[in-house]
């Protein structure tokens, strides 16, 4: 095994970032213009409640169960339209979520990865017709497609990105499959210029985790990633406890800074997590700090 695959099982858990995906994801699931087209407006309306009753949610294990209902509607309503670019790109990123969440199966995650990034090249393609088969094209060819890439290409775009690198973790004993992470770093630069707020900044944990990855000896960047963890904690303005989490795991624990660590993870824990549209995700947010605090002694 080498040192870099070493380094993908016993870094951040990517399912740190699912969970911020993931809420998006229900959120906007049935919000988007092209669901809305589908159903009926009593339909949408009571989806939009259902969706922020899962948000509201402090139930982890109730939402585990009840998710599975959401990849089905979301696939029948791809069938009924399988050309509608926002309902395409919103099943790429929950699929990725959820399997990664979720999914302790490797084969069954990997399946799930597929079609996530299946959706997303679909849903790519359709926003722009240059990125059709994006993923089998050369580097600098795929450079100069995503750096022409507009703002309103960015949910599509994000899309991508967040699928991939789900794809990446479910096949990470694949070097070839390692190899695309540069492929995620240029389209989270390129999401952050066309919109750097998208999602409270989401594109910024993606690159701060992308930077803290490896140590300083084999490449890493950690103090570029601090740089990107702060700014996505700046966009997310305190509503969101899992920027603390992916920060303190990833850079503070790093360059074994104690008292940072246990800093970000204290405000965690003590911070309500009762936040409108934030609930499910700020208590996965604690659930995750409470265990790196009883894992910190050993750790440092």
């Amino acid at each position: 095994m080498t040192i870099l695959h070493k380094m993908l099982n016993h870094a951040v858990k990517p399912s740190l970032l699912s969970a911020v995906i993931f809420a998006f994801c229900l959120f906007s699931l049935f919000l988007t213009q092209g669901c809305s087209i589908i159903l009926s407006s009593a339909t949408s309306g009571m989806m939009e409640h259902l969706s922020k009753t899962i948000l509201n949610n402090d139930d982890l294990s109730l939402v585990e169960s009840g998710a599975p209902a959401y990849l089905l509607m979301i696939d029948s309503l791809i069938s009924k339209d399988p050309d509608d670019e926002e309902t395409l790109s919103t099943a790429a990123m929950l699929y990725s979520a959820y399997a990664d969440l979720f999914v302790k199966e490797v084969e069954r995650s990997r399946k799930m990865a597929d079609k996530a990034l299946n959706y997303a090249n679909r849903a790519l393609c359709l926003a722009n017709g240059k990125a059709c088969r994006l993923k089998s094209k050369s580097f600098e060819d795929f450079e100069k497609i995503i750096f022409k890439m507009e703002k309103r290409h960015v949910p599509a775009l994000f899309a991508l990105g967040n699928a991939w690198a789900g794809w990446i973790m479910a096949n990470k004993n694949d070097f070839n499959a390692i190899a695309d992470m540069s492929h995620i770093e240029l389209i989270m630069q390129r999401v952050i210029e066309l919109d750097e707020t998208y999602k409270d900044g989401a594109a910024y944990l993606y690159l701060g985790t992308l930077a803290t990855l490896l140590p300083p000896a084999l490449g890493g960047k950690p103090e570029l990633g601090k740089r990107f963890f702060e700014t996505a904690a700046r966009l997310s303005q305190g509503k969101n406890l899992m920027v603390n989490v992916i920060y303190a795991k990833m850079y503070a624990r790093m360059i074994f800074d104690r008292r940072l660590h246990d800093q970000l993870l204290n405000e965690v824990l003590a911070a309500d997590p009762y936040v409108p549209d934030h609930t499910l995700i700020n208590t996965y947010a604690q659930k995750q700090a409470k265990e790196l605090m009883d894992g910190a002694d050993d750790y440092f």
